[in-house]
C-alpha cells in the first residue's frame, strides 16, 4: 500500500528522534517495523504471531517485585507529569488499541492511579454519534487531541475505523487504503506540531480472551463489562488478527510507531507501558519556566 506522503521524509521532528534514540534494544523488539517504501509485498510484513502475547520482556521475574515496579513508576509519572505541564513545550498522546479484554481500561488504572487529572485525560471512544457520521471520521478525533503540557490517553481510538469497518465488509480495500493513507499523514501532522505519539498494540491470545470473558460472565460484579456483541466479535478473531496486522504495518511510521504491548499478564502489561510513557518524557528534557525573579523577597501579608 504506497504511501506517497513518507517520500523524501525529512529528518523526524524532534522530539521523536530523541525518544527512538533513548528506548534502546529492548524496545525495537516489540515495535512493528513496516517494509520499507511500503510496497505492498506481504511478505515482507511483520506478522503478528511473531509477537508472544506470554512474553514478559520487562518482567523481574517475580509478580510481586513487578506490582511494586509498577506503583513506583507510577509515582514518577506523578512527578514527571506535573513537569511536562509546566513545561507546556509538548503535547502527548497515549494510544491504546486492542481486542475487547486486553485491559485498555486496566492500563489506565494501573498506569495513570496517582497522576494528577490537571495535566492527565482520558478519553474512551464508542461509536460515532450521528453527529459525528455526519463528518470524515477523524473529526471527533482531532477535537479529542492534547493541548500544550496535556497527556492524552484514547482508550480505543481511530484505529477502529480500519478494524470494525473492515472485517465487516462495510468499507472497500480502496477505502481502507485511502484510510491508513489518512491516518499516517494525520498523526504526522500531529508530531510535527509538538505531539509525541506513542501507540500501544495490547497483544492477548485467544484463549486468554475466552477465559477473561468468562470471568465477566460469571462474576455479578463484571456483568457490566459484558456484552453479547463480545461473542460475535469474537467470532471473528482471525479477521480481527489479520486487520490488524495490516494497520499495525501500514501505519507505524518514524513519527509514531506501534509497540505491540504482550498482555496475557496484566501486572505485565501495566510495567510495559508505564515503562514506555516514563522513558518518554524522560527523554524530552523537561524544564520548568524561567524563574520569576521578583518574587525573591516577597511576603504574603
Amino acid at each position: 500500500m504506497p504511501n506517497t506522503s513518507e517520500t523524501h521524509l525529512p529528518a523526524l521532528p524532534f522530539p521523536a528522534a530523541a525518544i527512538q534514540a533513548a528506548k534502546g534494544s529492548l524496545w525495537s523488539h516489540w515495535q512493528v517495523t513496516p517494509p520499507v517504501g511500503r510496497n505492498g509485498n506481504d511478505s515482507q510484513a511483520t506478522p503478528l504471531k511473531s509477537f508472544d502475547p506470554d512474553a514478559k520482556p520487562f518482567s523481574s521475574g517475580d509478580k510481586a517485585t513487578d506490582q511494586s515496579a509498577v506503583q513506583a513508576i507510577a509515582d514518577q509519572l506523578d512527578r514527571l507529569q506535573n513537569l511536562f505541564y509546566a513545561d507546556g513545550r509538548h503535547k502527548l498522546l497515549l494510544v491504546l488499541q486492542g481486542t475487547d479484554t486486553s485491559g485498555k481500561d486496566g492500563t489506565v488504572r494501573g498506569v495513570f492511579a496517582r497522576t494528577s487529572p490537571l495535566g492527565v485525560h482520558t478519553v474512551g471512544w464508542k461509536a460515532p454519534t450521528e453527529t459525528e457520521r455526519a463528518h470524515d471520521y477523524l473529526w471527533r478525533i482531532h477535537q479529542k487531541v492534547p493541548g500544550a503540557g496535556e497527556i492524552m490517553v484514547f482508550n480505543r481510538s481511530h484505529y477502529e475505523d480500519v478494524l470494525v469497518p473492515v472485517v465487516n465488509g462495510w468499507i472497500t480495500p480502496e477505502q481502507t487504503r485511502q484510510r491508513l493513507a489518512h491516518i499516517n499523514d494525520f498523526e504526522r501532522m500531529l508530531a510535527e506540531t509538538g505531539t509525541v505519539i506513542l501507540k500501544c498494540m495490547l497483544h492477548i491470545s485467544k484463549d486468554e480472551q475466552r477465559q477473561r470473558l468468562q470471568d465477566r460472565i460469571d462474576d455479578p460484579d463484571k456483568h457490566w463489562k459484558f456484552s453479547r456483541g463480545d461473542l460475535d466479535a469474537r467470532e471473528q478473531w482471525d479477521e480481527y488478527q489479520r486487520a490488524y496486522e495490516v494497520l499495525l504495518n501500514e501505519t507505524s511510521t518514524p513519527w509514531a510507531p506501534w509497540t505491540v504491548v504482550p498482555a496475557n499478564s496484566k501486572t505485565h502489561r501495566n510495567l510495559m507501558i508505564a515503562t514506555l510513557v516514563r522513558d518518554t518524557l524522560k527523554a524530552l528534557n523537561l524544564r520548568y519556566p524561567p524563574e520569576d525573579l521578583t518574587l525573591a523577597g516577597l511576603r504574603v501579608t
